[in-house]
């Protein structure tokens, strides 16, 4: 059998069903991995995948991921990042991001399976990044490729203190995170190494400032940026029910929440893959 595809915006996502993600062969996951780079967003619903399939499935995809902070406290094998936001403790994610960009290696993919989610609000945005390229003006595009950005955690390391105030181990972990993943630098645009298109790659918060540029230029680009890729016509929007998994590129798009003040808890459940070292291609004049 064959994924059927149902578009859920005109930019990028996908609903696909029609094939079992839990008894795939070569052929489908090959398949599964050709959607994802075209649509670079799809979207399974009430799939109630668990732990150990989300597992297996990541694995089909490539390596998955230990995150920085397990790895920090000794982790050898992948596992889950356990995501939980309500009125107590407000999402930390609210503003367009592709993820972990402040390691060398940043992942390629994400799978993420929704495990609780309230009667309203919760969704979650993302954008394409290949597209916000494309629309820029050819000029801007010749800027923005030959700019290279400072990326760090400091954003990451506030919000983890803000998530575990109280907690007496929180800033000696912080501290570890600063001196183990020091600022990496990255392309501002990236070359996609399976499509060959070219994308903007933003980090959001973890971008701290554009080599070679003074502070009030580097922050007016990004800022240019950032309110260029929050336009309606590069998004898609998806209104979680429990159970659905999501699957993306992280090369190729940022996401978001939607900003909304959950009244309800939301638990999420995510793993990452392994991803290379971002890069632009350098086309030869003929």
């Amino acid at each position: 059998m064959s994924f059927e595809v149902r578009h859920v915006a005109g930019a990028l996502g996908a609903e696909l069903s029609g094939v079992d993600l839990r008894s795939m062969d070569d052929a489908d996951i090959e398949a599964l991995r050709a959607l994802i780079h075209e649509h670079e967003v799809v979207f399974f619903r009430e799939l109630w995948l668990t732990d150990e399939e989300h597992l297996s499935l990541g694995r089909a995809l490539g390596t998955p991921s230990i995150f920085p902070i397990s790895r920090l406290l000794g982790g050898t094998e992948p596992s889950f990042q356990r995501i939980s936001d309500g009125p107590e403790s407000p999402s930390e994610a609210d503003s367009w991001h592709t993820d972990v960009t402040w390691v060398a290696e940043p992942p390629k993919y994400a799978l993420l399976c929704a495990e609780v989610m309230p009667d309203r609000g919760g969704d979650t945005i993302w954008a394409s990044m290949t597209a916000a390229y494309d629309a820029l003006s050819p000029t801007m595009q010749r800027v923005v490729s030959d700019l290279r950005v400072v990326h760090d955690n400091e954003s990451f390391v506030a919000a983890l203190l803000r998530k575990t105030s109280g907690n007496p181990g929180a800033e000696q972990l912080a501290e570890r995170l600063r001196g183990e993943y020091p600022p990496v630098v990255h392309p501002l645009v990236r070359t996609h190494p399976d499509t060959g298109r070219r994308a903007l790659f933003l980090g959001g918060h973890f971008m701290r400032h554009i080599e070679g540029m003074h502070d009030d230029e580097s922050r007016a680009l990004l800022e240019f940026l950032a309110r260029h890729i929050d336009a309606p016509r590069f998004h898609c929007r998806w209104r979680w029910t429990p159970g659905d998994l999501a699957i993306w590129d992280e090369r190729s798009t940022n996401h978001r929440n939607a900003g909304e003040r959950l009244l309800q808890q939301r638990t999420i459940r995510r793993i990452e893959i392994d991803g290379d070292r971002p890069y632009l291609d350098v086309v030869t004049p003929d």
